[in-house]
């Protein structure tokens, strides 16, 4: 069984607060609705009757025997007042449309603990019908007593009033229990989406399960709108996202401390984890620290960095693979950020795999970067797919975009496993679209919102 952390589960709890509301308003507003549209009031009257032991006690001088003796009739006292024929003559004298049945369900006698005292309780929706059956009750029981015993010996203590509030008013144990009942609910559900939910929530969850540091963390845009505001990195260079992106640019830099960095790879495990957003922006903030930098769009089956720079995709670079090298020039497109070319995907081929593997696409890379500071390369994601797993062969470095609460870990330690295997150097992952609401690494940035 997977250990579960607490902590990771109660920052996954957050993103069910509307949840907790929605739920709880909800429970809240039916009992109320219920408690005073649809529920009937119940009205509680009580009476008690003193039990003696012989008719002659007058309460004065009554041994411990007397008192004894007195509990015990208690007991058989209380089954003759609840009998069928106590309540028959009720419903005679009272003329009440119930049955024996009927009444009894709503009455209830029983002995005080440690007295001889019968406590007569009677409830109904008429709060004075409820007290006129409760002493009616204490009468005839002891009329009952007295014809079977051939004694009185029995008193009633205390009349039966009119009740003035319900005895079923229980609005605010209600919604007390509403509102626990709701937030157990939701937690419950939450808990159990969280236990069997195999996606990667958390960086420190990522480097224990993986094995690979996070290079970068990209909290989630509260930009509006997708494609005209993805490259942040140009649009809003004061966002948190530009500077998510900036700290990225630095740890990549440092991971090739030792060697020129010249070639990286940007992959992901599977489509829609943000791999082209992530390499666009890197591309431009790399452009932005004065570096002649090209992009090149090796998804070359849904490559769609020609939309995110709004640029014509008739050529690319899967015609210039089929073409001749030497005409490279006329495939790279200058974009409106200082510094930053583009070559974007090209004629999507039916044989992507083998054109990224082949020698003249080798040759191209060792062309391209006697031009150009850094080439980021935009791949496709690994899954079930040779395309990224080729070209990280012969990059500098490689990237894995993550996407929090979308990435499946078994996914994502398939996609290391397959890198590992042709000998790619994986500089580490890249954690996208993170919810700075709910991850305690956004707390420290001091920068306004995307906005």
């Amino acid at each position: 069984m997977e250990e579960i952390n607490i902590g990771d589960f109660f920052r996954y709890l957050k993103r069910y607060i509307l949840a907790f509301i929605v739920v709880i308003a909800f429970s809240v507003g039916g009992v109320l609705f219920y408690d005073t549209s649809i529920k009937k009031p119940i009205y509680q009257a009580q009476t008690t009757v003193v039990i003696a032991k012989s008719d002659s006690w007058d309460g004065s001088a009554a041994t411990l025997n007397d008192v004894n003796a007195s509990q015990k009739l208690a007991s058989t006292y209380s089954e003759i007042a609840k009998s069928e024929l106590v309540l028959n003559k009720v419903i005679e004298n009272l003329r009440l449309r119930y049955t024996v049945k009927d009444l009894s369900g709503n009455v209830s006698i029983k002995p005080v603990n440690d007295t001889s005292i019968l406590a007569i309780s009677v409830k109904n929706p008429d709060a004075q019908l409820s007290a006129k059956i409760a002493n009616e009750i204490a009468t005839v029981s002891a009329e009952e007593i007295k014809n079977i015993y051939k004694i009185e010996n029995t008193t009633q203590l205390s009349i039966a009033a009119t009740p003035e509030a319900p005895a079923n008013n229980t609005t605010t144990r209600d919604v007390i229990l509403a509102v626990v009942i709701a937030a157990l609910a939701v937690a419950g559900v939450a808990f159990l989406r969280f236990y069997f939910d195999d996606t990667v929530k958390y960086s420190e969850d990522i480097e224990k399960t993986i094995g690979l540091p996070v290079t970068g963390r990209i909290s989630k845009s509260e930009s509006k709108g997708r494609r005209a505001n993805e490259l942040i990195a140009e649009r809003l260079p004061k966002a948190i996202v530009s500077e998510n992106i900036k700290s990225l640019r630095t740890n990549l830099q440092f991971t090739a401390v030792d060697k020129n960095l010249e070639t990286v790879l940007v992959t992901s495990t599977n489509a829609s984890e943000g791999k082209s957003f992530v390499a666009a922006n890197l591309a431009i903030s790399f452009a932005q620290a004065d570096k002649r930098v090209l992009l090149v769009d090796c998804d070359l089956r849904k490559g769609r960095v020609h939309r995110l720079f709004n640029l014509s995709n008739s050529r690319g670079l899967s015609n210039l693979l089929a073409g001749n090298l030497k005409d490279f020039g006329n495939y790279i497109n200058p974009t409106k950020v200082k510094n930053l070319n583009i070559i974007t995907c090209g004629t999507y081929p039916p044989n992507p795999s083998e054109l990224l593997a082949s020698k003249k696409n080798k040759d191209l890379i060792k062309i391209l970067k006697s031009y150009y500071d850094i080439i980021i390369f935009d791949g496709a994601p690994v899954g079930g797919l040779a395309d990224s797993v080729i070209l990280s062969s012969f990059m500098d470095e490689t990237l894995i975009v993550v996407r929090d609460g979308v990435t499946a870990k078994p996914d994502l330690i398939a996609t290391k496993d397959a890198l590992n295997k042709v000998g790619a150097n994986i500089a580490g992952l890249v954690f996208n679209m993170v919810n700075r609401t709910s991850s305690k690494y956004y707390n420290s940035y001091y920068y306004g919102n995307d906005k």
